[in-house]
């Protein structure tokens, strides 16, 4: 038996045996957003307390707290029902997710930025999203070099590390600060509601209807 089919048996088992819904959260500031938005939408939550556990029972559901990167494989492998995501982070695993619901916060812009005012050729671009940045640059005929880095991209730009990266961007400050400017906005990324297509077959009697309380919270669509 593959890890795949005995992760479909143990959840199809899960979800029959109708236990409480299990969410997959981020860690970090959208912690408190993503919370707040499922009590909004019905969900008897209790408030997450430091140092506790990172899964633990929140009262309507079982919550697992994780980094934002790691949402998408816990939902999509079942052991999360759904979960609260950035749509960057969604582009870049490829996930398979449902997607029902762009909650509106935590927006921002995967964007290609480069020192203000460059106008040379781009041979090498860094990054965080190396699946991104790939089909970005083959849509526009590029055949510049990606580097996946983990911390602070801009730094590449600064360093002579890259001539250019691929960053998410909100008030656009940092770059501001090290005279770095947005060319291209690539995508624009908020946090989405996904759901494990299993779950929202076998469990749509508790999914539904929070998908469509979900909804109705200003600022969502």
């Amino acid at each position: 038996m593959s890890a795949d089919t005995a992760l479909d048996e143990a959840l199809q088992e899960r979800l029959v045996a109708g236990e409480k819904l299990v969410l997959a959260l981020p860690k970090g500031r959208v912690m408190g957003e993503s919370l707040e938005a499922l009590r909004q939408a019905g969900l008897r939550l209790a408030a997450r307390v430091e140092g506790r556990a990172l899964r633990h029972d929140a009262g309507d559901a079982l919550v697992i707290e994780m980094r934002n990167a790691d949402v998408p494989t816990y939902v999509e492998m079942g052991v999360a029902d759904a979960g609260i995501v950035g749509k960057d982070v969604l582009l870049e695993s490829g996930s398979r997710l449902a997607e029902p619901v762009d909650l509106g916060f935590s927006a921002c812009r995967l964007s290609l930025i480069r020192p203000r005012g460059a106008s040379g050729t781009i041979e090498r671009v860094a990054t965080k999203y190396p699946r991104v940045t790939a089909s970005y640059l083959a849509r526009r005929g590029s055949s510049a070099d990606v580097v996946k880095l983990t911390g602070n991209v801009e730094l590449a730009c600064l360093t002579g590390l890259a001539d250019a990266v691929v960053d998410v961007v909100q008030t656009g400050g940092t770059l501001r600060d090290n005279d770095l400017e947005e060319v291209d906005v690539i995508a624009h990324s908020s946090a989405r509601f996904v759901v494990n297509r299993a779950s929202l077959k076998l469990r749509s009697e508790r999914l539904r209807p929070l998908i469509d309380a979900l909804r109705r919270l200003p600022g969502a669509r």
